[in-house]
Parts: structure tokens; C-alpha cells; sequence
């Protein structure tokens, strides 16, 4: 079943990130270079694992925000391209411990790493770009970078533990899944943009508006993917549609659909969620009853509420094409449901 939602504005052409690549196209191959990089080893099986994820088409839009939040403060140095690749690092080590942890069979259209390597090789090559990715901060010597980077790195582990603590129990508030995302994603996000504005010595008050530009948008970004899980399509999400659902994940279409239903629904939902029933059937039958309690639809709306939340962080500073870009990123990460 596909989600069609339409725009608020009918005329309204659909956003691009293609404005940010350009604008970023010459620091995106520097950090491209060092990706290769700083992604080699001796020990053979780290490229390969490492390459295997790095090569597999992602959009790198956390890297690419990094660039632009520095130039738009007329940064001139080069610390920005290897604060880039630490937050594509810290991205792909992510991914591949993600994988482990919910046991996905597939990512980007792709055989995931510890489907081929195994669970153990995907955590520990996680750990080595981890470990290059703190490297590469340290190099940049701005401590206050280092500060935000480390951070974010134990808030996002934080976050793999909540959610962790949260799989298959339907009790889940919506207050509670909201801090999930806020940290597994919405942390990675945040760190991003505001590195760029610290290294570019900008204002106190210019820093914390990146900082609310990019956890508003990684919410955004997150609510989006959990409303494509139940009707988008695998190019888009990165991952197979379904696989939330069939991975017993408490979403917030799932809270809702959940907390609204009849009795007799909810004991479907325990059945799918808490006990595994979840084959293609059951998958139908959720995404239908999200259908008649509306809740693709409000966990959208809700996206568009953070959305709006980072294009206010951004509104009072000086117009750059940088902002321009990032202002445009948000509307392309929301109008990927349409």
C-alpha cells in the first residue's frame, strides 16, 4: 500500500537536495578522498567491510551539511572536509551496529555486512571508523568540536540502548519513542551542523541555531523514514519496506495505530508486534489499520511540525546560498512521502 500525501501548496515544486551537492561538490571530493582513506587498513577484512557499506550509494547528506554549515560562516580552512568524514564515520559505524543489533538481512539494496562477514566483523569495523573518526577530531584541534562529536557519540549509544529496552513493548509512549529518535538520530544530525559553525569561530547565538536547525531535522528526518517503512519504496529508505514492522520496532505510526484501536486490534498488534506474527498478511493488515486511525498521516504532520522548528532556527541569519541549501534540505527530507 503507498502513502500519497499531497503538498499544502499544489504548485509547490519538489525540493532537491541537488543545490547542497552542488554547493558542497568540491569539499564532498576531498572528503570522498580521505573516506578511502582513512577507511584503509593492513588487516584486510576492515576495507572490505568498511568499503562495502561507503560504496553503497547513500545520499552522505550528514557530511554535506557539515561543509555547508562551515562556508556559510566564510570558513576558509580545511578542518571542515575532516569533520565531514569523522560524521560519515561515526554514520556508517551506525549503520553497521544497527545491523547487528535489529539483524537485518539487507541495507541500500544491498546484503548487509554481517550477513556476509558476520556480526562480529560488523561491530569491530564499526569500531575502527569510530576510532579514525576520533582521530580526524583530534587533528582538527578545536576542542570544542571534539566536545560536540564525542557527545553525540554517546548519546547516539544511549539511544541504541533505549530502543533496545522499548523493541516489542507496545506500552511505549510517545514521549518515550521521541527521545529514542532524538538520540539515535536526531543527536548525529545536530553534531553535524554545529561543528561547522564552531570551527568557523561564528557567534554563540549563530552555533546554537545550527544545533536547532540540525536536531529538528534529523527528527524530521527520522519521522519520515518510520512513515515510508509502511508504504514507501526500499530506494528511498535505504532499507526494505517492512522491515520495522517485521523487526517488532515500536514506531510512532505503531503507537498510534496501537493506542486507538479497538481491543480486539490491540491484540493483533501483540500478536505482530511482541510475538513475531509479522509475515506479509499481518504487514497488510498494520498498514491498513494505520490507514483508518490516520496515523502515516499525523506521524507526517508531526515531521512537518520539527521541519518548521529548523526553518525558524535558520530565519534570522544573513541569507547565503549555504542557507538557501539547508532551508531546501528539509523540505526534500519531508516530501519524500509525496
Amino acid at each position: 500500500m503507498g502513502v500519497v500525501v499531497s503538498l499544502e501548496d499544489g504548485k509547490k515544486q519538489q525540493a532537491s537536495i541537488q543545490p547542497l551537492i552542488a554547493l558542497t561538490e568540491s569539499d564532498m571530493s576531498r572528503v570522498n578522498e580521505l573516506i578511502l582513506s582513512k577507511a584503509g587498513s593492513d588487516v584486510e577484512m576492515i576495507p572490505e567491510v568498511a568499503n562495502h557499506l561507503i560504496s553503497s550509494g547513500g545520499k552522505r547528506l550528514r557530511p554535506m551539511v557539515t561543509l555547508a554549515a562551515a562556508r556559510m560562516f566564510d570558513y576558509a580552512g580545511d578542518g571542515h572536509v575532516k569533520l565531514a568524514t569523522s560524521v560519515e564515520f561515526m554514520h556508517t559505524a551506525t549503520l553497521l551496529h544497527d545491523d547487528v543489533v535489529d539483524e537485518s538481512d539487507m541495507r541500500r539494496g544491498k546484503k548487509t555486512a554481517r550477513m556476509i562477514w558476520g556480526n562480529q566483523a560488523s561491530v569491530l569495523v564499526g569500531d575502527y571508523l569510530l576510532g579514525q573518526a576520533f582521530r580526524m577530531m583530534v587533528e582538527v584541534g578545536s576542542l570544542k568540536a571534539l566536545e560536540i562529536l564525542s557527545s553525540a557519540a554517546s548519546v547516539i549509544a544511549e539511544g541504541e540502548v533505549m530502543q533496545l529496552a522499548a523493541a516489542k513493548n507496545l506500552e511505549t509512549t510517545e514521549d518515550e519513542y521521541l527521545a529514542v529518535i532524538k538520540a539515535k538520530t536526531a543527536a548525529l544530525f545536530s553534531a553535524a551542523a554545529e561543528v561547522g559553525p564552531v570551527i568557523a569561530s561564528a557567534s554563540k547565538s549563530e552555533q546554537a541555531a545550527l544545533r536547532s536547525y540540525g536536531t529538528n531535522l534529523g527528527l524530521a528526518f527520522q519521522l519520515i523514514d518510520d512513515a515510508l517503512d509502511y508504504g514507501g519504496n526500499a530506494r528511498d529508505l535505504g532499507k526494505n519496506t517492512g522491515d520495522d514492522f517485521r523487526e517488532g520496532k515500536i514506531t510512532l505510526p505503531v503507537i498510534l495505530s496501537y493506542r486507538r484501536g479497538t481491543q480486539e486490534e490491540r491484540l493483533f498488534w501483540k500478536s505482530a508486534i511482541e510475538d513475531s506474527g509479522n509475515d506479509d498478511e499481518a504487514l497488510e493488515k498494520a498498514t491498513a489499520l494505520m490507514g483508518r486511525y490516520g496515523a502515516i498521516g499525523e506521524t507526517i504532520s508531526r515531521a512537518r511540525h520539527f521541519g518548521n522548528i529548523a526553518r525558524d532556527a535558520l530565519a534570522p541569519l544573513r541569507q547565503t546560498p549555504q542557507k538557501s541549501a539547508l532551508l531546501e534540505v528539509i523540505d526534500f527530507c519531508i516530501d519524500r512521502v509525496s
